[in-house]
């Protein structure tokens, strides 16, 4: 079977850079996964992607060796079901709040008998190889979201279900649990508290901590300490600081010239 390169590295303590897709688009995705990131993740949970969607987007992120996830939208053995026979190698599943709920993922993703995960990897076995079936346990990565109270209150009990690879924090919804407003890159004491919390309870039971961040400054931050999977970017954030950052060039070249006016930003 094909490996999963992300889930050796976090296996041996390395750390992972990727990036989050919104857009439903195939192109998009392929362009991502050309510029070097270890994987990028498909958001079928706030992004505009559905199922049908996401295929040819998993078929584009094939062709290069970024290994590629999705974030499904609830903790729901179909849909995990449906993204891992279409080849995922990864299941990103949000709002996980207690270890009940963490078996259920897990068990999801794993065929019997560590699961009831059914048999049927369509897609599966052509992008990860005839063995699929019998290697697919040992290699397809369990992340569990971690973003509520109660999910914080729980999070060690959570981080010791077995099967689970790594955490991941959403700060902006860990932000709404502690009763502040969303907001990726938070410096508030209680979140970074809380943030650190995760951390140490992912570094106690051997596994990845991940989290969003809003760029660079906050990728290297929680690089720096320790995290595993830590998101840059994504395709959206990336079109919108490209097509600002080339604006604002050419306004300061022309520098008060009359020769363009441009058009009032909506």
């Amino acid at each position: 079977m094909r490996e999963n390169r992300v889930r050796r590295l976090w296996k041996e303590g390395k750390a992972t850079v990727g990036a989050w897709l919104t857009l439903p688009d195939s192109f998009a995705a392929e362009i991502m996964a050309q510029q070097g990131f270890d994987w990028l993740t498909i958001d079928l949970q706030h992004g505009l992607i559905d199922y049908t969607t996401a295929i040819p987007m998993l078929q584009a992120i094939s062709t290069t060796p970024t290994v590629p996830f999705v974030r499904v939208p609830w903790n729901d053995p179909a849909i995990i079901m449906k993204v891992l026979d279409a080849g995922a190698y990864g299941v990103i599943v949000p709002l996980v709040n207690n270890p009940a709920e963490a078996e259920r993922a897990v068990g999801a993703c794993r065929y019997p008998p560590r699961g009831y995960r059914s048999n049927g990897a369509i897609r599966g076995r052509y992008y990860g190889g005839a063995d699929y079936n019998a290697h697919a346990n040992e290699t397809i990565a369990v992340i569990l979201m971690i973003e509520t109270r109660e999910g914080l209150a729980n999070v060690d009990e959570i981080a010791a279900v077995e099967g689970v690879d790594a955490l991941y924090i959403g700060p902006s919804d860990l932000g709404y649990a502690l009763g502040m407003q969303p907001k990726l890159d938070n410096e508030e004491p209680e979140h970074v508290a809380a943030v650190e919390k995760i951390l140490a309870a992912c570094k106690r039971h051997g596994i990845a901590a991940g989290i969003h961040t809003g760029g660079a400054a906050f990728t290297t931050r929680w690089l720096e300490r320790g995290f595993q999977m830590v998101t840059l970017t994504s395709d959206e954030v990336s079109l919108v600081r490209g097509v600002q950052g080339q604006l604002r060039d050419l306004r300061e070249r022309l520098n008060g010239a009359t020769l363009w006016h441009g058009a009032a930003a909506g």
